[in-house]
Parts: structure tokens; C-alpha cells; sequence
């Protein structure tokens, strides 16, 4: 018995029985089960790529922010922008950043909006 799933291309032989319905029936139990493995293996492949995409490589280029405690100096690399304030940043007020990341946001997204 040969079955072949025309949507993929999958081919089953089967010859294990004397009977030609248990040979089918055991081929589309093998087909199936290609199916099922071939579709597991695409999503994980996929979620693989989008996990990648979001960590990153970790490598030195790819830094967002800086700590510099002999100058008492942050900066982030995102946005370019560089305080003195080290101590403040470190006792939690990080909201000079955060209005400077929401306007870079709003700024990419306006330029993407205007690019249409």
C-alpha cells in the first residue's frame, strides 16, 4: 500500500501485512503521525525564530543602557540620551527616561504614519 498526502508530498508505504485494509489502515496511522511531526517541528521553528527576534544576539552592540559610577553617569542607548543623575536613577525615578522613550515612540510612529 502507497499513500501520498498530495498537499505536502509525504509518501507511506506499508507492506507489513498480508491484508491490503491493514496495510492501509497502518499506513495512515504512520501518515498521520508525519502530519502531526511535521507541523510540530514548523511551529516550533517558529516560535524559535520569534524568541530569537525578541533576546537577541546579547552582544556588546546591543546594550540599552549604560552605568557609569565614577561619573555618576547613565546613558541610554536607544534614544542617545545621557544624564548625570546616577544616584536618582538608582533610587528608582525613571521617569526622565520614560517620557524621553514614549516621545521617541511617538516620533517613529508620526514618521512612519507621514512614509504612507
Amino acid at each position: 500500500m502507497r499513500i501520498t498526502h498530495l498537499p505536502t508530498g509525504i509518501v507511506v508505504s506499508m507492506q507489513d501485512e498480508k491484508s491490503q485494509i491493514q496495510n492501509r489502515a497502518k499506513a495512515l496511522i504512520v501518515l498521520r503521525s508525519r502530519l502531526l511531526k511535521a507541523a510540530q517541528d514548523a511551529q516550533a521553528n517558529e516560535l524559535g525564530d520569534l524568541k530569537r527576534s525578541q533576546l537577541g544576539g546579547g552582544g556588546r552592540s546591543e546594550k540599552i543602557r549604560t552605568y557609569n559610577f565614577k561619573e555618576n553617569r547613565v546613558t541610554d542607548h536607544r534614544i542617545n540620551m545621557t544624564t548625570y543623575a546616577l544616584d536618582s536613577v538608582l533610587a528608582g525615578d525613571l521617569d526622565p527616561y520614560v517620557d524621553a522613550l514614549l516621545a521617541d515612540k511617538r516620533a517613529r510612529q508620526l514618521g512612519e504614519s507621514d512614509g504612507r
